[in-house]
C-alpha cells in the first residue's frame, strides 16, 4: 500500500520571527487565523500526528485536525543550552560552536542532539509509517530531516532546505522509495 505523509510546518511564532531557538511559545494570533482559514483544505487523513510542541499542537487544532497524537520520533531537535537564545546571541557568544553545528552533522557540542541523530530518528519513523494518508504537523527541522532521509540526500543539504510557516510538503512511497511533492502554502478552501 502506498504511504502518503503530508508534513505541515507550524504557524508563525515569536521564536520564528526573532530567529530564536524554540522555547515553547504559542503561535501568533495572525498565524492562528491563517491556519483557521486553511482548515478544511487538507484531504481527510487516516491519522494525524504532531511534534510534541505547543506550536505544533496549536497549529493542528487551528487547522481542525482533531485527534492528533504526539509522535516522540517527530519531536523538535534538542538544541541543549541554546534553547530560547537568538541566533545572534549564539553567534556572538559561541561563533565556532555554531559554525560546527551548521557544517558538521555529527556535532552536538551544545548539549543537545546532532543533525545526524535528528535525521536518523525521522528516517526510522518514515520507514515505519503506516499505509494510507498521514498528516504530520511538525517542526521545520523535522520537515528538513524527512526530505533528507526520504531522498537520500547528503546531510549537508539539511541546512539548505528552507521551511516556511504553514506550508505542506508531501512524501509518497512504497518499498522504501519515496517521492517528494515540494511544499506549498496552505490555502483556504474555495467557497
Amino acid at each position: 500500500m502506498t504511504r502518503r505523509v503530508l508534513l505541515v510546518s507550524p504557524a508563525m511564532t515569536p521564536a520564528l520571527r526573532q530567529a530564536r531557538f524554540y522555547d515553547g511559545d504559542s503561535i501568533e494570533d495572525l498565524g492562528a487565523a491563517r491556519a483557521r482559514s486553511a482548515a478544511g483544505s487538507l484531504s481527510a487523513p487516516a491519522r494525524v500526528v504532531v511534534s510534541a510542541s505547543t506550536r505544533c499542537r496549536e497549529t493542528a487544532r487551528a487547522l481542525g485536525l482533531d485527534g492528533a497524537v504526539e509522535a516522540a520520533a517527530l519531536r523538535g531537535v534538542d538544541v541543549g543550552r541554546w534553547r530560547g537564545r537568538t541566533l545572534d546571541e549564539v553567534t556572538g557568544a559561541e561563533p565556532e560552536a555554531l559554525g560546527h553545528w551548521l557544517t558538521d552533522p555529527e556535532w552536538a557540542g551544545h548539549g543537545g542532539e546532532s543533525v545526524r541523530e535528528v535525521c536518523a530518528r525521522v528516517a526510522a519513523w518514515l520507514d515505519g509509517a503506516a499505509g494510507g494518508r498521514t498528516v504530520a504537523v511538525v517542526e521545520p527541522e523535522i520537515v528538513r530531516a524527512a526530505v533528507v532521509g526520504a531522498l537520500g540526500l547528503p546531510m549537508s543539504a539539511f541546512w539548505r532546505l528552507d521551511v516556511v510557516p504553514l506550508t505542506a510538503t508531501q512524501l509518497s512511497g512504497r518499498a522504501e522509495r519515496w517521492n517528494l511533492r515540494l511544499g506549498g502554502p496552505l490555502v483556504a478552501p474555495e467557497a
